[in-house]
């Protein structure tokens, strides 16, 4: 550090002032030190090397472990307890017992099925809305009175067809159910179809034929045709006719005279079922 320029007429006191002015407070030694000196005197320090790669591993550890879903563990239990069932009291018993799908702690009820198990006619629709959550039978809304009509105008009530949904449970705030939730009960309407047997299947929109045929074109595209169900618990194949739901025709009223075509062929099949 520079020294002061000393004379006689410097004091140590004055010496005292200039060191302090200057940023000197506090004593280290009693000698100077250089300090730039003392730093290329010291030996060179080592430059860190990075670790070497480690080898992959096969496991991970206990906290990375990816989280396991239990929706192939209900998907099973679903088909378990599906074939099991020998009836229509059984197979509701099951599905009322059955936990797997969440959509059962959001609704009221189990919405099971509505007419004669024993009719020729089994119509399908995707899933309960709130009415139907309400009632526990399906197509009972605006919706149902409308499906009523059409099957009065080819001759047909409740008491001559059995109809259901794909989905049980209705959807929180009716919207439509995701594609794991139909996944999950697949199984259980797969059997319910299998223990009614009927001589023709109706499916009620795009989800339904979807579910149940491995259809992914539009319901534009598959109505107004016939294509064969079939599972390992029927005796034979089903005819299955996909059609506009009666919720899509209150939207789209001029799409009624296809579903009304839909309709006369299905009263077609069923009279040449007879002959």
């Amino acid at each position: 550090m520079m020294q002061p320029q000393t004379s006689s007429a410097m004091t140590p006191a004055q010496i005292l002032r200039w060191y302090i002015e200057a940023g000197v407070d506090e004593a280290t030694g009693e000698e100077p030190l250089d300090r730039y000196a003392l730093a290329q005197m010291a030996p060179a320090r080592p430059i860190p090397q990075p670790p070497p790669p480690s080898r992959p591993s096969t496991s991970f550890p206990a906290a990375a472990m990816p989280a396991r879903t239990n929706k192939d563990g209900n998907r099973a239990t679903a088909a378990h307890l599906a074939m099991e069932c020998k009836n229509l009291d059984e197979l509701r018993s099951a599905m009322e017992a059955y936990d797997g799908c969440a959509l059962k702690r959001t609704c009221q009820r189990l919405v099971f099925a509505d007419g004669n198990p024993q009719g020729r006619v089994m119509l399908i629709g995707e899933a309960p809305g709130a009415d139907e959550d309400r009632l526990g039978l399906p197509f009972v809304g605006a919706s149902g009175k409308l499906l009523d009509r059409m099957l009065a105008s080819i001759g047909l009530d409740r008491n001559d067809a059995y109809i259901t949904n794909v989905v049980p449970w209705r959807p929180p705030g009716n919207r439509k159910p995701e594609p794991t939730e139909v996944e999950l009960c697949l199984p259980f309407i797969s059997r319910h179809i299998e223990l009614v047997s009927p001589e023709i299947l109706v499916f009620l929109g795009g989800a339904p034929a979807t579910a149940l045929l491995a259809k992914h074109d539009a319901i534009s595209r598959l109505r107004g045709r016939w294509y064969d169900y079939s599972s390992s618990g029927l005796p034979r194949p089903v005819a299955a006719m996909p059609t506009y739901h009666p919720a899509y025709l209150l939207r789209t009223p001029h799409a009624k005279r296809e579903a009304w075509s839909d309709f006369l062929s299905i009263r077609k099949k069923l009279d040449s079922h007879t002959e």
